[in-house]
């Protein structure tokens, strides 16, 4: 059996959706650090909830949140598309969408407009 009749063949296809699953919850993670970090800096509520360990401050909470929630994301969406072959343009658009949105809620100035 050559190569290309291998690769045609039923049993050969290849499945995106752990792939994919990777890609978006990468950006969910890092939208959920960027939005929790600015609540932090900016709601007196939210920084003393989240200094988990009091010489860090907020930033031990917000590091560690920010973690659960991309695993969170990660487990879940590889649960549901583990063997699946999803339509990657929309993932990729709205993870880029989020990392963006994450790169400005970063910066500064546009940080302090909230």
């Amino acid at each position: 059996m050559s190569l290309n009749e291998s690769a045609n063949s039923p049993q050969a296809a290849l499945h995106n959706g752990s792939g994919a699953a990777a890609i978006l919850s990468a950006a969910i993670g890092s939208f959920a650090l960027a939005t929790l970090a600015m609540a932090a800096d900016k709601l007196p509520m939210i920084k003393n909830l989240l200094a988990f360990y009091r010489p860090t401050g907020p930033l031990s909470g917000v590091t560690t949140v920010a973690v659960l929630v991309w695993l969170a994301a990660w487990v879940t969406l590889e649960r549901h598309w583990r063997n699946r072959t999803v339509a990657l343009e929309p993932i990729c658009a709205v993870s880029i969408a989020l990392l963006v949105i994450t790169l400005l809620l970063t910066f500064p100035p546009v940080a302090d407009l909230f």
